[in-house]
């Protein structure tokens, strides 16, 4: 598997941790508005400025993701963005909600309060049904990055094997040349012991031939010297 895949599977896995940590600093937020609509004085400062600095990190975060958004493939990236867009939109909610309690006069009359106590219940439910697609959203992208991770299991097991195919080829093509050699040995030997054969056979007939000559000629003198003897 290749070096492409690897890649994309650590992108997705630092843009899941910059996920994962915004999604917490999101949900502590809403929780720290709601409850700071019943402070006040320096309780209520004090939860402001731990508003605001979550604010800060969260955006931080955002841009964090967006960075690593823009570096995937454009099959995942567009999805990504999507996301974050979305995590703004909800980050822009919880900005607009610290400038209310920002502003907010404890001498205003109860209509108001009520209306803005309704509007902010409002807000925030709509903030809670974002988080919530953004969260099945979340799941959805884990379970693509499960199956590319299968993928490239399945990809790295195919490779071990047409390996392990390769080396037994190889193999059995050594041995092949191996006997290839050894028939081709064989063949010369078979063909040197032909020749020498052929050649001692010559030798036989032409010594058979000299011999009989031989005994032709001892016959005709011993019958030459025969003749002589009783003829005189």
């Amino acid at each position: 598997m290749t070096p492409f895949l690897s890649e994309v599977c650590t992108m997705s896995q630092v843009f899941e941790g910059y996920e994962r940590q915004y999604c917490e600093i999101s949900a502590n937020l809403s929780h720290i508005c709601t409850s700071v609509s019943v402070l006040d004085g320096e309780q209520k400062k004090q939860k402001l400025v731990e508003i605001a600095g979550g604010i800060d990190e969260a955006d931080a975060l955002l841009r964090k993701m967006d960075l690593e958004a823009r570096s995937t493939p454009a099959g995942i990236k567009a999805s990504l963005l999507a996301k974050i867009r979305e995590y703004r939109n909800d980050l822009n909610i919880l900005k607009t909600e610290m400038k209310r309690l920002n502003s907010t006069n404890p001498n205003a009359n109860t209509a108001r309060d009520e209306l803005l106590e309704s509007g902010r219940a409002d807000t925030m439910q709509v903030s809670a049904e974002q988080r919530g697609r953004l969260m099945m959203s979340t799941e959805r992208l884990n379970k693509s990055t499960d199956r590319v991770k299968e993928s490239r299991r399945t990809m790295l097991e195919t490779e071990e094997l047409g390996v392990s195919i390769l080396h037994d080829l190889h193999q059995q093509r050594q041995s092949l040349l191996h006997a290839n050699n050894t028939l081709h040995g064989v063949d010369d030997s078979i063909g040197r012991s032909k020749r020498i054969l052929t050649h001692m056979s010559r030798r036989m007939n032409r010594n058979k031939w000299i011999l009989a000559s031989i005994i032709a000629i001892l016959v005709f003198a011993i019958i030459l010297i025969l003749y002589f003897k009783l003829s005189r």
